[in-house]
């Protein structure tokens, strides 16, 4: 019994730990949230099968459908399942519960965009998948693929700083409704919609939109006839939406 110490040694679990236990709680949130599945799998899902059913009567052809819903999922999981969820949690008073406790500021938001992340780049995989199997074959090579991972990621950014901002300063209500009309008007203005289906006059402004730059991005690789210079678009919508977070967001409601 001589070697057996009983000291208290209460601490902390290492921050990776605290991380990825904060990242499965948040992913065991959307699982359970029929909303956000609904945004998740059944649409994008749904927009796929039924491309593929209706392609006789709309002239919509796989290597436009698959990519666009490809950057939905990411529009869907990066910004309006992020708004709505990170504006209850501050209504309720959760965040700023988590942030008194050892996880902290950095580790919720870590732990946030790893969740965030995993549900994004599994809807990507799925999406992906039953494209190949509805009969999609992209035809882009290595360099494409980079180009539209990179955007991806810079897109992921840019709507999830954008998210933040009605999530951290509005009633929980409001960034519910705002979230859900933005995402509309988001489908329309290049996610779904290809920019050179809008009037001449517009298409500069669809282009400059973060929607815009993914979805055309994404529709170019998969036909192997991307232009990189979306990625400086991206860029500035992450670097800017990110700062206006930074200074918008409250923890407290």
């Amino acid at each position: 019994m001589s070697g057996l110490d009983l000291t208290p040694a209460a601490a902390a679990a290492p921050a990776a730990r605290r991380i990825r236990a904060h990242a499965l709680t948040e992913l065991g949130i959307v699982l359970r949230n029929g909303e956000q599945l609904l945004l998740a799998v059944v649409i994008p899902v749904g927009l796929l099968v039924g491309g593929r059913l209706l392609a006789d009567r709309f002239p919509v052809t796989l290597d436009a459908l698959v990519p666009s819903v490809l950057a939905l999922a990411v529009w869907s999981s990066t910004f309006t399942s992020l708004a709505i969820l990170t504006g209850f949690e501050r209504r309720d008073g959760v965040l700023e519960r988590l942030v008194a406790t050892p996880l902290g500021p950095t580790g919720l938001i870590a732990g946030k965009a790893v969740a965030v992340t995993a549900v994004a780049a599994t809807q990507c995989l799925l999406l992906g998948l039953l494209g190949l199997a509805l009969g999609w074959r992209p035809r882009g090579g290595p360099v494409d693929a980079l180009i539209a991972l990179a955007a991806t990621g810079l897109a992921g950014l840019a709507f999830a700083g954008l998210a933040l901002v009605p999530a951290g300063r509005l009633k929980a209500e409001v960034t519910l409704a705002l979230a859900n009309l933005v995402y509309l008007a988001g489908l329309v203005a290049g996610i779904m919609i290809p920019v050179d289906v809008f009037p001449p006059v517009l298409r500069p402004i669809v282009w400059a939109l973060p929607t815009g730059a993914l979805g055309e991005t994404l529709r170019a690789s998969a036909i192997g006839a991307t232009v990189a210079w979306p990625l400086l678009v991206l860029l500035g919508w992450a670097a800017g939406s990110i700062l206006l977070a930074r200074k918008a967001f409250r923890w407290m409601s």
